[in-house]
């Protein structure tokens, strides 16, 4: 408490207070089944509330049918959604926890259908939207009044439910947001023309609300006070009408944050990648805090304890909402509150497993922490039957994360690094521009093996015959990749680096032009591009993929798409590498097999993924050594992600 007084201290919010400032805020996690909460989401809520967070906002919740913009949004337009809800509130009824509903109408922003064809969406006016490139249908006046009162019978079921009130969601450009802004409501009726007629559909959701909820519920309003668009709501449209909205008494809380579903540049904002600075709403939410008499909370990039109580001793929020950080640590109230700070696992803002499951179609998780969203198998390190050596080779994230599974667990950890320090790719992949926070990934992990009791030797190589002779009665290899060479044809004696290469020594790349052979479509290749074009050289990206980055999430990748281009990087896509000489790279259209050159070129960074350094595996299994299993990139290269995940299952079976 002393660290933090103002985020542990409680609040109140209309007739309700919580424990503490620590909000989770609604966001998907692909936890439903035909609209209906899980046993999945109801363990993974509970992990949230166990782990100290003062608020719990459960995932926007359909009001009408009409607002199923995803195949697996939660719903609450009917009934059959209560028990559902029940057991939700029960799970999290022990802990102080308050468990607050989310309402939800997309309007215009529907991504897809249950079945596949693309339904019809319904909007204030017929305006497109263009990330989605969906034409909507105006509303008639009376699918209006049947949507508000939508609004207050998907309220009441929530209360009923036990939770203690809900929050309309007005943010990120859903239909409520979408009546707010002269862009998007082009209306002639009383919903439409002036600022008043336009706040006259969110008015009459919250009365609606309001009246079918009763005093002893809390009901709250999520707003964008700066969609990044600009046919966006302007910031000043979106405060005079939450200003307008809580004089009239139909709030408690005010929850604001920034951007908007409708445009690729806005979307980035609804889940911000580690290139914005942490709390960078905080300023604006100040300002509507400084005029409105409800509690504003605020998001955008909040992912530590130290961070929040920064901006709530500023007077620029009463709470955070800290919906990442939470996710990638659950225990991080509990920690804080303990004086463990040093303890908590940062969110490193890289997409990956959290809005990039949800945009997959698959369960949110968390790269660092992958027994997120997998509470019902890994919700906590179950002790081993009886205590056993273990080696681990190889102090990656894989090895690391080996290692302090089995530690939590009660087993004997030894790990064994080639290099002088632990990492692996990860150290390399945070020498990037923008991506040096990434490094984060293993002082998290490192502080998580160290603290479960792992021995620990650098410097040295195991072979097959150091392990035999270790004695280990299980032994988990996680020797990682090498950068993978494609066959090409050379001629001369042109400068051809792979990234590693160019990462450990940039000096080695000349001012010039330089070529970037991108085969994955990850952060390798356009962190490249972006390097070598911060030292001044003329770049050119060539990738196999329809465009740069194409296997990053978008949010992330539209970020590194605009920094290409204001970085004048020349992008050519579908292509494959056929040879280099001493001034030109050759390239083969993937589509077509047409030649394409790329020259003049003072040299050719090589992005093209890796292969496994299998050798010691590949010795141990030829030997009949039964407890040794291979994880990570050594067994075939991929993501940090899958590296993390086979550790934990590992580590959980010994």
């Amino acid at each position: 408490m002393a660290e933090f007084p103002h985020l542990l201290a409680p609040l109140a919010l209309g007739p309700i207070t919580v424990p503490n400032r620590i909000v989770s805020s609604g966001h998907d996690t692909v936890m439903v089944d035909h609209g209906r909460v899980t046993d999945q989401l109801v363990a993974y809520h509970e992990a949230r509330a166990r782990g100290g967070a003062g608020m719990i906002v459960v995932q926007v919740a359909g009001v009408h049918p009409s607002a199923r913009y995803t195949s697996h949004v939660l719903m609450a337009d009917d009934d059959g959604c209560v028990p559902g809800f029940a057991r939700l509130a029960a799970a999290v009824a022990p802990y102080a926890t308050v468990l607050v509903g989310q309402l939800f109408h997309p309007g215009r922003e529907v991504a897809e259908s249950p079945e596949g064809p693309s339904p019809v969406a319904w909007a204030p006016s017929a305006r497109p939207t263009e990330r989605f490139a969906v034409m909507p249908r105006a509303l008639s006046g009376a699918e209006i009044a049947e949507i508000v009162d939508a609004y207050g019978a998907a309220a009441a079921r929530l209360v009923a439910a036990g939770l203690a009130g809900v929050e309309v969601v007005a943010s990120h450009g859903y239909l409520p947001a979408q009546f707010l802004n002269p862009h998007a409501n082009v209306r002639a009726d009383a919903y439409g023309g002036g600022p008043r007629q336009r706040r006259r559909f969110l008015a009459e959701v919250l009365a609606s609300v309001r009246g079918r909820v009763g005093p002893g519920a809390v009901v709250g309003l999520r707003l964008s006070l700066d969609e990044h668009d600009p046919a966006g709501l302007p910031e000043h449209e979106a405060v005079a009408a939450a200003l307008a909205l809580a004089s009239e008494g139909l709030l408690d809380y005010l929850s604001v944050t920034t951007g908007t579903s409708a445009t690729l540049r806005g979307s980035g904002h609804i889940v911000p990648e580690m290139s914005e600075r942490a709390g960078y709403v905080a300023g604006a939410a100040g300002r509507l805090r400084a005029q409105v008499r409800v509690p504003v909370m605020v998001a955008g990039r909040i992912n530590q304890p130290q961070d929040a109580e920064r901006i709530l001793a500023a007077g620029e929020a009463d709470a955070c909402v800290m919906t990442r950080a939470l996710i990638c640590d659950p225990e991080m109230p509990a920690k804080a509150a303990a004086g463990r700070e040093e303890e908590i696992r940062a969110c490193v803002a890289c997409n990956q497993a959290c809005i990039g499951h949800f945009q997959a179609g698959v369960p949110i998780s968390c790269i660092q922490h992958p027994e997120t969203g997998r509470e019902l198998r890994y919700g906590a390190p179950h002790p081993a039957r009886g205590r056993r050596d273990v080696l681990v080779v190889g102090a990656g994230p894989a090895g690391l994360k080996a290692a302090a599974v089995a530690g939590a667990r009660g087993h004997r950890v030894r790990i064994v690094e080639a290099a002088a320090v632990p990492g692996g790719q990860v150290r390399l992949a945070a020498r990037l521009p923008g991506r040096d926070e990434f490094a984060g990934v293993i002082d998290n992990l490192l502080g998580e093996a160290q603290r479960a009791g792992a021995a620990w030797e650098f410097g040295r190589r195991l072979d097959a015959n150091d392990v035999a002779r270790a004695g280990a009665d299980a032994v988990i290899v996680a020797t990682g990749a090498r950068p993978y060479r494609p066959d090409l044809e050379i001629l001369g004696d042109p400068a051809v680096l792979s990234a590693w290469e160019v990462l450990e020594d940039p000096e080695r790349c000349a001012r010039g032009r330089w070529a970037i052979v991108d085969w994955r479509g990850d952060w390798v290749g356009v962190g490249m591009a972006r390097l070598l074009a911060a030292r001044g050289s003329s770049v050119v990206l060539a990738t196999t993929g329809y465009g740069a980055g194409a296997s990053l999430q978008q949010y992330v990748r539209d970020v590194a798409l605009a920094a290409l281009a204001r970085a004048g990087v020349e992008v050519v896509p579908l292509v494959r590498p056929f040879g280099v000489d001493d001034d030109t790279l050759y390239l083969q259209h993937v589509l077509t097999e047409q030649p394409v050159l790329c020259a003049p070129v003072t040299g050719v960074v090589l992005a093209t993924g890796h292969q496994a350094n299998d050798e010691l595996l590949g010795e141990l299994v030829a030997r009949g050594v039964p407890a040794a299993v291979g994880i990570g990139d050594c067994l075939a290269p991929r993501s940090v992600e899958e590296a993390v995940l086979e550790a934990l299952v590992a580590a959980d079976q010994i």
